[in-house]
């Protein structure tokens, strides 16, 4: 599942993930399950046909990353490897790990959602603006609750669903 919630030039986006690192770190061996949120740069095409008609729209790089997930083999709920990485270009960081993240993320996401640019989106390249970190902030609670929702459809069992068969690395399941 895919969730974007639009702005002026970024986007707010989510989508469930399944993911098997073919080089884990020590201790980060085996699937994960969860959320993937980023936000991204989104640019307007030019319109096509009549006022009426449907207006092109480009998702393009990720500006920031963070990964609400966990074991998939291990308790559901425990965001065991739930972390957050800076972005340069389509590349990301490696994974920073933060307890208060693991421990709430929903939170912990809110917190950053709302610090405009004070906290980790801080890390978010190219900078985001003032005012796309404004409309961010407002929307914050109605992310979360979105965010809120997919967890528990990944809690239990109808997102992040690992499909018949052994994985075996590299996976990327999700849209993001």
């Amino acid at each position: 599942m895919l969730v974007s919630f639009g702005f002026s030039t970024v986007a707010v986006m989510m989508a469930d993930l399944l993911f098997l690192d073919p080089d884990p770190l020590p201790g980060q061996e085996g699937p994960e399950r969860g959320v993937r949120l980023e936000i991204r740069r989104i640019n307007h095409g030019a319109d096509r046909g009549s006022i009426y008609a449907a207006r092109p729209i480009t998702v393009d790089e990720p500006l920031w990353r963070a990964d609400l997930l966990e074991s998939a083999a291990g308790p559901v709920g425990s965001f065991d490897r739930t972390h957050h990485h800076s972005v340069d270009g389509w590349e990301v960081s490696e994974r920073i790990f933060d307890p208060s993240l693991s421990a709430d993320p929903v939170s912990w996401m809110r917190q950053a959602l709302c610090s405009l640019g004070t906290g980790v989106l801080a890390d978010a390249r190219p900078a985001l603006e003032r005012a796309e970190l404004e409309a961010i902030a407002a929307q914050a609670p109605a992310i979360c609750e979105q965010l809120e929702r997919m967890l528990a459809a990944v809690r239990s069992g109808e997102l992040a669903v690992q499909r018949d068969g052994e994985l075996k690395a590299p996976v990327r399941d999700g849209w993001l």
